[in-house]
Order: C-alpha cells, then structure tokens, then sequence
C-alpha cells in the first residue's frame, strides 16, 4: 500500500501564501481529516494533490513518486481521485452513465479502434458492469437506469462518490463531501466512507467543517490556520489543541 508525503508545500497567489511550509502524510489505508476555518488552505492543498495548481515550492510524494511531475489528466492514472465541494454531475444523464465517465482514465480502445469499433463494445460492457457494480455497492444500484436530475442531494452526493471510486483510486480526496447534507445523512455518510475505506483499501485524505463527522471517522487530524498546520494528532489529541480551540472553534485558548 501507497503512502502520501507533503513536505514544506507553499503557494503563492499573488502577495497571498495560501500554503505556507505545510508538511503532512497520509499513511496506507488511513482517514486523515484535514480542519479549519474558511481560507485555511484546504481546498488549495487538494487542488495541488490533484495539478489543479502548481506549488511555488516543496515536494509531494505519493506511492514513492513525485507527484507534482504528473500533468492534470494523468493523475488518475497514478491512483489518485477526488470528488468536489460543488457537484459535477451531468443531470441529464443516468446514474450509470455519470458512474461510467469516471473510469476513462481506463479505456484502452485509442482514438481509431474508436473509429472501427475494435474492442469498444466488449470494453463498454466492461465499464458498465463495473459502474453498476460500485452503484450496487453504495446502495445506489435501484437508480442506476435514472437521471440525476430532480434526485436529493444526499443522494448526489453518493453518486459522485461512485464517479471517483470508478476511477479505481488508491488515494481518495473528498472536499466537504458532507456540505449541505441533514444530520442523518451526514452519519450515513460517514458510515459509507469507513465502509470505502475498508473494502476498497483506500488511502482517504478528508476536507470537511462538520467536526463530528472529521472526529468520529479520521485515524488522524491535522489542522491548519492561514495556510500553516497547527497541529496534528488523533482526534482527541486535536481537540484539546489550545490553537485549535482559539483558530477553528472562535474561543480563547
């Protein structure tokens, strides 16, 4: 099993550090949750993880590669997928369908056997039944035949899970994957991401402000505070951090 390495990671935006010397890892089959107010640097760590953006300086190791040498659209190749605070689902399209479009990082066909239909049709029937067999494993296998549109969101939610697991990740980014959900489906969906976690043996690295959610699943927390880590630790030991008390909880230390 792979493990993630961040090691004095810093970006500039213009006179901004979003990220400032930030080091952390993720070790193989871990939940790391990743805390703290709005502007932290979270969601730019996740956008350099995953080449959205490129670090100013620092280095990020994932299964004994450098990761920041692999352009945008290779990283999923490299066992790395991610899943967004908006969703990005197609509305139209069938759950099935919206599952299926996270597995082209996988198609083996190429541009002209497209063209001659080589191999696609066995290939199509592949990536179908693995779609169907990830909406069969997150409950969602009775909507496979149905739009997104006009779905809860709850349930959207789960869908796009099912498009990052298409990808067949080793390292699984959720950015405030329980944003906008109720009670109960936030400890649903914590269940669900043990239940990943566990069968699909996955590395998780989790962005989330509900800190029952983060506390009550992560093997670990770091948490951070204008783009520097405050501390790390296991949930208990964060949540006693004077610093996180004063930075992410708004009270005197």
């Amino acid at each position: 099993m792979s493990s993630l390495v961040i090691d004095d990671l810093s970006i500039r935006f213009g006179g901004i550090k979003a990220l400032d010397g930030l080091t952390l890892s993720v070790e193989p089959g871990q939940i790391c949750g990743l805390i703290g107010p709005n502007g932290a640097g979270k969601t730019t760590l996740f956008n350099c993880v995953s080449r959205v953006y490129q670090p100013t300086s620092g280095t990020i190791t994932w299964d004994g590669s450098d990761l920041l040498a692999v352009p945008a659209h290779g990283i999923a190749r490299h066992g790395v997928s991610r899943t967004f605070q908006n969703l990005g689902l197609f509305p139209s399209m069938t759950f099935l369908e919206n599952t299926m479009v996270g597995a082209h990082p996988y198609g083996r066909t190429g541009f002209v056997r497209s063209i001659l239909s080589w191999g696609v049709r066995q290939e199509e029937r592949r990536i179908r039944r693995e779609a169907y067999e990830l909406l069969e494993f997150l409950d969602l296998g009775h909507l496979a035949f149905e739009p997104a549109a006009g779905q809860p969101f709850g349930t959207l939610k789960r869908l796009e899970l099912a498009r990052a697991l298409a990808a067949r990740p080793r390292l699984l980014l959720l950015d405030e994957p329980a944003g906008g959900l109720t009670h109960a489906e936030v400890d649903e969906l914590a269940e669900t991401i043990r239940h990943v976690r566990d069968e699909k043996g996955l590395s998780v690295l989790l962005v989330e402000h509900h800190m029952g959610m983060v506390m009550g699943i992560s093997d670990t927390v770091v948490a951070m505070n204008f783009g520097k880590k405050i501390t790390e630790g296991t949930p208990a030991e964060v949540r006693r951090h004077p610093e996180v008390v004063s930075a992410y909880l708004g009270t005197r230390a």
